[in-house]
């Protein structure tokens, strides 16, 4: 937990006093962790369902004896599993002014952390590994090697670290969370290298963001664009990326897509769902909106990026709307203490659970290896994670478990 963290949430009253109660699943004293110096990576909890069913409720706009439920607030709406998904949005325009609501506080779903949960972690001291086993840093996966050459039709992974993805797809390079940076606000040093030099980079089309956590949204290396480079953005965060003078700026609601033009057909980005939260500074918790991407290439093959999530009811609702999903790129990492982190960083346990849930065929681990964010140590997510996919049977090819800087190319249908 930063210095920075600790001091933004012990100055404002405690959220779990300000929000409702979280689903009897979630920890009663959630927090986020990390130590990203997010305004909290060591930060701060953030929203995640914990996973058990949710409760039936009543639809966002009515009144009830508690008052109105906020039009926004669809984290417990009940998902009918059986249903017609609803059809997907028509893209909207590319740099589109969008007005939105003064913060995004109703889409949490679990509460944020109190200073009972600083004082704990504090007492506990459990956000980084214990030094026994920080000997394992030196066999962390790491084998750079060149980017496979993409076409038009070629749909093909790099994996530069943390949750850093140089994605070709549709003949476009499209960066997914790129950090670059050796070091991040409130953070350690990362402990592997970045996987592919900046310099090695082709010509970026693109880039898709999550959130405004630090270890996500990071200003030094978006400053090495051209300020001409598509930014899609989560809700909200425009302005700041306008402000340092990017031209090309989207940002877009929970469920809302645009598509890029691309040699080989329109790319298709939706932006969807995750169990998180943001906060960049002391005064704009929850300000702009986080979640996940769905990349839709030209022929129909779909990657889901995570971002940086929590397990919950999401997962199901994304694979129920965009059935087919070939690849889902979810964290792994950053999630011990669990009673703090659970909310809003999926165990590696989770992380195949919700490929499951998404119905998508494979899976590639990410948010690990990179950065030292919590208590577990460092090689274990690894570990379990194999672990967990060797139980559900699946093959084992279909588990991506890229070293930092492997590349892999996904199958055309």
């Amino acid at each position: 937990m930063t210095e920075q963290t600790e001091r933004s949430l012990a100055e404002q009253p405690s959220d779990t006093e300000r929000l409702p109660p979280a689903a009897p699943a979630a920890p009663a004293a959630p927090g986020d962790g990390g130590g990203t110096g997010e305004g909290g990576a060591g930060g701060a909890a953030r929203g995640a369902a914990g996973g058990a069913a949710r409760p039936a409720g009543p639809a966002t706009g009515q009144t009830t004896a508690d008052g109105p439920v906020p039009r926004h607030a669809t984290a417990d709406a009940p998902v009918l599993p059986h249903a017609t998904p609803p059809p997907l949005a028509p893209p909207r325009p590319l740099g589109e002014p969008r007005t939105w609501p003064r913060d995004f506080t109703d889409r949490l779903t679990a509460p944020l952390p109190g200073v009972r949960a600083l004082a704990r972690i504090a007492r506990e001291g459990k956000l980084r590994p214990p030094p026994e086993t920080l000997p394992e840093i030196q066999q962390l996966p790491f084998a750079p090697g060149p980017m496979p050459a993409a076409g038009p039709t070629t749909l093909a992974l790099t994996w530069a670290g943390h949750a850093s993805w140089i994605i070709r797809v549709g003949g476009l390079t499209v960066l997914t969370d790129p950090v670059w940076s050796r070091k991040i606000l409130g953070t350690p040093a990362r402990v592997t290298p970045v996987g592919v030099r900046w310099e090695d980079l082709p010509p970026v089309d693109a880039v898709v963001i999550s959130h405004n956590h630090y270890d996500h949204l990071d200003a030094p290396t978006l400053k090495r664009l051209p300020r001409d480079t598509p930014l899609l953005l989560p809700a909200g965060l425009a302005p700041w990326a306008r402000r340092r003078g990017f031209t090309q700026v989207t940002d877009l609601d929970w469920w809302e897509a645009v598509e890029l033009p691309a040699p080989g057909g329109p790319v298709r980005f939706d932006f969807v769902p995750a169990h998180h939260w943001s906060k960049r500074t002391l005064t704009d918790t929850c300000r702009s909106l986080w979640g996940g991407w769905l990349l839709t290439a030209p022929d129909g093959r779909r990657i889901h990026f995570a971002g940086d999530t929590g397990y919950g009811h999401w997962f199901e609702e994304i694979g129920r709307r965009y059935p087919g999903i070939d690849l889902a790129l979810l964290p792994i990492g950053a999630y011990d203490p669990r009673w703090m982190l659970r909310p809003v960083h999926t165990d590696p346990e989770e992380a195949v659970k919700a490929c499951q849930d998404l119905g998508a065929r494979a899976l590639a681990p990410m948010h690990w290896s990179t950065f030292l964010l919590s208590g577990e140590p460092p090689l274990e997510p690894l570990h379990r994670v194999r672990a967990a996919w060797a139980a559900t049977g699946r093959p084992r090819e279909d588990l991506w478990d890229l070293p930092v800087g492997a590349s892999r190319v996904l199958a055309e249908r």
